[in-house]
């Protein structure tokens, strides 16, 4: 019974790139706690990886954009903490800056607090572009590239060409989460590039990650917490991981 309730679950994450613990309790009739013994067993054998309430296939599975983890799923994941990141991040924008929002649950929480800014928002982001579309106070220009329609977003090697031409004077990067040594991991092979382009492209990196994934875990190293300006997180999270980032000249914004 174990073995064929773990084998359903790794077909529907195929299907559906992500699920949370629920659907699957409710689905297999099972509880939770059934779940989420099952789904460390699983990530033990490298076959997904788990996430607050839920779980994705990992990154060297899903390098088709179409069977990546659902943004829609992700988006409902912390949504308070995000939101109150989002917050605390519009304040560190002055009227007139030029803006590069990373892709992200959060950073689209963040192009909704900058509606109506004069500001300009260079982006990546599909759903970025969703809720700035109709906002002629924002100036917004849309990078181009490969579309992950499954993450809302564009990515690739002329996202990243795009990226070289341009600087902006801050800009906002997601990531899986911060690591006790201060690398600052994502679990998409296809984003890294676009994440490093950021921030070479910015004269100020600003890193948007709630309390759960301060420390957190991750596939890929983005960086090092010393090549970021500023993390903004919510109280919480790891204290050590603050004190981490005050030696290594990092401002953290606490929201």
């Amino acid at each position: 019974m174990r073995h064929q309730r773990q084998l359903e679950i790794v077909r529907r994450l195929r299907v559906n790139g992500a699920i949370s613990v629920e659907e699957l309790a409710s689905s297999l009739g099972v509880s939770a706690a059934t779940v989420r013994r099952d789904l460390k067993r699983l990530q033990s054998e490298g076959k997904l990886t788990r996430v607050h309430g839920g779980a994705h296939l990992p990154s060297f599975v899903t390098e088709d954009a179409d069977v990546d983890r659902p943004f829609a799923l992700v988006a409902t994941v912390d949504e308070a903490d995000k939101r109150a990141v989002a917050r605390a991040a519009a304040a560190m924008v002055r009227d007139g800056d030029m803006v590069l929002l990373d892709i992200g649950t959060t950073t689209q929480l963040l192009a909704q607090e900058l509606r109506g800014r004069r500001v300009t928002i260079v982006t990546a982001s599909l759903a970025v572009l969703d809720v700035l579309r109709d906002d002629n106070a924002v100036e917004l220009v849309l990078l181009g590239g490969l579309v992950r329609r499954a993450y809302h977003s564009l990515v690739g090697v002329i996202t990243e060409d795009t990226l070289r031409q341009l600087h902006a004077d801050i800009a906002f990067m997601g990531a899986s989460g911060v690591r006790s040594d201060g690398s600052v991991l994502d679990t998409t092979l296809v984003e890294v590039p676009v994440k490093r382009g950021l921030i070479a492209a910015s004269s100020r990196t600003v890193l948007l990650t709630d309390r759960h994934k301060f420390p957190g875990t991750g596939t890929l190293r983005v960086c090092g917490v010393g090549d970021l300006d500023a993390i903004v997180t919510n109280a919480g999270a790891d204290t050590d991981m603050f004190e981490l980032c005050t030696r290594s000249g990092v401002e953290v914004v606490v929201a």
